[in-house]
Protein backbone atom coordinates (compact mmCIF):
# COMPACT_ATOMS: atom_id res chain seq x y z
CA UNK A 1 0.00 0.00 0.00
CA UNK A 2 2.72 2.26 0.73
CA UNK A 3 4.39 2.42 -2.23
CA UNK A 4 0.97 2.84 -4.29
CA UNK A 5 1.04 6.24 -2.26
CA UNK A 6 4.25 7.13 -3.07
CA UNK A 7 3.53 6.60 -6.83
CA UNK A 8 0.73 8.55 -6.10
CA UNK A 9 2.41 11.44 -4.49
CA UNK A 10 5.23 11.24 -7.25
CA UNK A 11 2.81 11.36 -10.31
CA UNK A 12 1.43 14.40 -8.74
CA UNK A 13 2.79 18.32 -9.17
CA UNK A 14 5.15 19.36 -6.42
CA UNK A 15 2.04 21.99 -4.98
CA UNK A 16 -0.68 19.52 -5.12
CA UNK A 17 -1.57 18.64 -1.45
CA UNK A 18 -3.13 15.26 -0.42
CA UNK A 19 -4.70 15.20 2.76
CA UNK A 20 -6.07 11.62 4.21
CA UNK A 21 -8.84 10.38 6.89
CA UNK A 22 -7.04 8.26 9.83
CA UNK A 23 -8.22 4.82 9.21
CA UNK A 24 -11.63 3.79 10.69
CA UNK A 25 -10.55 1.34 12.86
CA UNK A 26 -9.56 4.58 15.24
CA UNK A 27 -12.60 5.89 15.14
CA UNK A 28 -15.57 3.68 14.32
CA UNK A 29 -16.51 0.43 16.46
CA UNK A 30 -16.87 -2.91 14.91
CA UNK A 31 -21.10 -2.47 14.93
CA UNK A 32 -20.46 0.14 12.18
CA UNK A 33 -21.54 -0.99 8.87
CA UNK A 34 -18.20 0.30 7.08
CA UNK A 35 -16.44 -2.33 8.80
CA UNK A 36 -17.65 -4.97 5.96
CA UNK A 37 -15.70 -3.45 3.75
CA UNK A 38 -12.28 -4.52 5.59
CA UNK A 39 -10.43 -6.66 3.61
CA UNK A 40 -8.67 -8.12 6.48
CA UNK A 41 -10.31 -10.74 9.26
CA UNK A 42 -10.14 -9.38 12.74
CA UNK A 43 -9.94 -11.23 15.89
CA UNK A 44 -12.90 -11.49 18.26
CA UNK A 45 -10.17 -9.38 20.62
CA UNK A 46 -9.96 -7.08 17.52
CA UNK A 47 -13.42 -6.61 17.06
CA UNK A 48 -13.68 -6.01 20.72
CA UNK A 49 -11.24 -3.24 21.23
CA UNK A 50 -11.36 -1.54 17.82
CA UNK A 51 -12.78 2.45 17.63
CA UNK A 52 -13.58 4.76 20.03
CA UNK A 53 -9.96 6.22 20.08
CA UNK A 54 -9.03 3.36 22.70
CA UNK A 55 -5.59 2.76 23.26
CA UNK A 56 -5.68 -0.62 22.23
CA UNK A 57 -2.85 -2.75 19.96
CA UNK A 58 -5.63 -2.74 17.31
CA UNK A 59 -6.20 1.21 17.29
CA UNK A 60 -2.39 1.35 17.65
CA UNK A 61 -1.57 -0.45 14.53
CA UNK A 62 -4.06 1.38 12.47
CA UNK A 63 -2.96 4.85 13.84
CA UNK A 64 0.69 3.15 12.43
CA UNK A 65 -0.32 2.37 9.18
CA UNK A 66 -2.49 5.90 9.01
CA UNK A 67 0.86 7.45 9.92
CA UNK A 68 2.51 5.61 7.46
CA UNK A 69 0.43 6.60 4.86
CA UNK A 70 0.69 10.25 5.46
CA UNK A 71 4.50 10.35 4.92
CA UNK A 72 3.84 8.63 2.35
CA UNK A 73 2.12 11.03 0.94
CA UNK A 74 3.68 14.11 2.11
CA UNK A 75 0.88 14.83 3.87
CA UNK A 76 0.42 17.65 6.63
CA UNK A 77 -2.92 16.83 7.78
CA UNK A 78 -5.24 13.94 9.12
CA UNK A 79 -9.00 13.82 9.63
CA UNK A 80 -10.30 12.37 12.23
CA UNK A 81 -14.15 11.02 11.52
CA UNK A 82 -16.09 10.13 14.10
CA UNK A 83 -19.47 7.93 13.56
CA UNK A 84 -22.93 9.78 14.75
CA UNK A 85 -23.14 6.95 17.52
CA UNK A 86 -19.62 8.70 19.12
CA UNK A 87 -21.39 10.61 21.75
CA UNK A 88 -19.61 13.30 24.40
CA UNK A 89 -19.98 10.47 27.44
CA UNK A 90 -16.99 10.20 30.30
CA UNK A 91 -15.71 7.30 28.43
CA UNK A 92 -15.50 8.36 24.94
CA UNK A 93 -14.03 12.10 26.22
CA UNK A 94 -11.16 9.96 28.09
CA UNK A 95 -10.51 7.54 25.19
CA UNK A 96 -10.12 11.12 23.31
CA UNK A 97 -7.96 12.63 25.55
CA UNK A 98 -5.77 9.54 25.98
CA UNK A 99 -4.91 9.02 22.16
CA UNK A 100 -4.12 12.24 21.01
CA UNK A 101 -2.04 12.95 24.19
CA UNK A 102 0.11 9.74 23.85
CA UNK A 103 0.28 9.16 19.42
CA UNK A 104 3.58 9.79 17.59
CA UNK A 105 1.64 12.88 15.37
CA UNK A 106 4.46 13.21 13.28
CA UNK A 107 4.29 17.17 12.77
CA UNK A 108 0.90 16.33 11.52
CA UNK A 109 -2.28 18.53 12.08
CA UNK A 110 -4.71 16.58 13.38
CA UNK A 111 -8.83 17.36 12.64
CA UNK A 112 -11.39 16.16 14.36
CA UNK A 113 -15.02 15.88 13.50
CA UNK A 114 -17.48 15.42 16.24
CA UNK A 115 -21.11 14.45 14.91
CA UNK A 116 -24.14 14.83 16.33
CA UNK A 117 -25.78 17.51 18.39
CA UNK A 118 -24.83 16.38 21.53
CA UNK A 119 -21.38 17.94 21.13
CA UNK A 120 -21.56 21.30 22.84
CA UNK A 121 -19.00 24.02 21.83
CA UNK A 122 -18.08 24.58 24.80
CA UNK A 123 -16.98 20.43 25.28
CA UNK A 124 -15.58 20.97 21.63
CA UNK A 125 -13.81 24.02 22.46
CA UNK A 126 -11.96 22.82 25.67
CA UNK A 127 -10.79 19.26 23.72
CA UNK A 128 -9.84 21.34 20.58
CA UNK A 129 -7.98 23.81 22.90
CA UNK A 130 -6.15 20.83 25.10
CA UNK A 131 -5.36 18.61 22.38
CA UNK A 132 -4.72 21.07 19.68
CA UNK A 133 -7.29 19.52 17.64
CA UNK A 134 -8.96 21.40 14.22
CA UNK A 135 -12.78 21.47 14.45
CA UNK A 136 -14.28 20.03 11.45
CA UNK A 137 -16.90 21.01 10.23
CA UNK A 138 -19.75 21.80 7.62
CA UNK A 139 -19.97 25.41 7.73
CA UNK A 140 -23.43 25.87 6.55
CA UNK A 141 -24.84 23.57 9.18
CA UNK A 142 -22.44 24.33 11.66
CA UNK A 143 -20.13 26.90 13.20
CA UNK A 144 -16.55 25.95 13.38
CA UNK A 145 -14.94 26.64 17.34
CA UNK A 146 -11.18 27.11 15.25
CA UNK A 147 -11.97 29.55 13.10
CA UNK A 148 -8.26 30.26 12.77
CA UNK A 149 -8.00 26.70 11.76
CA UNK A 150 -10.61 25.74 9.12
CA UNK A 151 -11.54 22.63 7.50
CA UNK A 152 -14.63 22.57 5.99
CA UNK A 153 -16.46 19.27 4.26
CA UNK A 154 -19.97 20.41 2.30
CA UNK A 155 -21.60 17.82 1.69
CA UNK A 156 -24.48 19.68 0.31
CA UNK A 157 -27.42 21.75 1.83
CA UNK A 158 -30.34 19.36 2.62
CA UNK A 159 -29.19 16.70 0.44
CA UNK A 160 -26.21 15.21 -1.52
CA UNK A 161 -27.74 15.77 -4.63
CA UNK A 162 -27.15 19.82 -4.56
CA UNK A 163 -25.36 22.57 -6.23
CA UNK A 164 -24.36 25.80 -4.48
CA UNK A 165 -25.44 28.86 -5.80
CA UNK A 166 -22.29 31.79 -6.24
CA UNK A 167 -23.77 33.83 -3.51
CA UNK A 168 -23.22 30.73 -1.27
CA UNK A 169 -19.84 29.85 -2.46
CA UNK A 170 -18.68 34.29 -2.16
CA UNK A 171 -20.24 33.63 1.87
CA UNK A 172 -18.02 30.17 2.30
CA UNK A 173 -15.05 32.43 1.27
CA UNK A 174 -15.63 34.99 3.95
CA UNK A 175 -15.12 32.32 6.40
CA UNK A 176 -11.69 31.49 5.33
CA UNK A 177 -9.16 33.16 7.65
CA UNK A 178 -6.19 35.09 4.76
CA UNK A 179 -3.29 34.30 6.35
CA UNK A 180 -3.65 30.67 8.01
CA UNK A 181 -4.19 27.35 6.25
CA UNK A 182 -7.00 26.34 5.21
CA UNK A 183 -9.03 23.67 3.94
CA UNK A 184 -12.20 23.23 1.63
CA UNK A 185 -13.93 20.08 0.72
CA UNK A 186 -16.96 19.47 -1.34
CA UNK A 187 -18.29 15.80 -1.19
CA UNK A 188 -21.68 17.10 -3.02
CA UNK A 189 -22.54 15.68 -6.23
CA UNK A 190 -21.10 18.48 -8.12
CA UNK A 191 -18.33 18.77 -6.22
CA UNK A 192 -15.91 19.61 -8.94
CA UNK A 193 -17.85 22.45 -10.68
CA UNK A 194 -18.43 23.96 -7.00
CA UNK A 195 -14.80 23.92 -6.08
CA UNK A 196 -13.72 25.53 -9.45
CA UNK A 197 -16.30 28.38 -9.17
CA UNK A 198 -15.12 28.61 -5.17
CA UNK A 199 -11.46 28.60 -6.22
CA UNK A 200 -12.03 31.42 -8.60
CA UNK A 201 -13.76 33.29 -5.95
CA UNK A 202 -11.30 33.20 -3.74
CA UNK A 203 -8.86 34.48 -6.40
CA UNK A 204 -10.68 37.28 -7.05
CA UNK A 205 -10.91 38.46 -3.45
CA UNK A 206 -7.47 37.66 -2.61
Amino acid sequence: MVKTLERWRDEMPQNFEFTLKAWQLITHESSSPTFKRLRRKLTEKEIKDAGAFKLSPIVKEAWKVTLASANALKARTVLFQCPARFEPTKRNIANLQKFFSSVDRGGLNFCWEPRGEAWSDETIRELCTGLDLWHVVDPFARATVTPERCYFRLHGRIRWRYQYEDVELEELATMIPRNSLSYVFFNNITKTQDAEVFQRIVNQIR
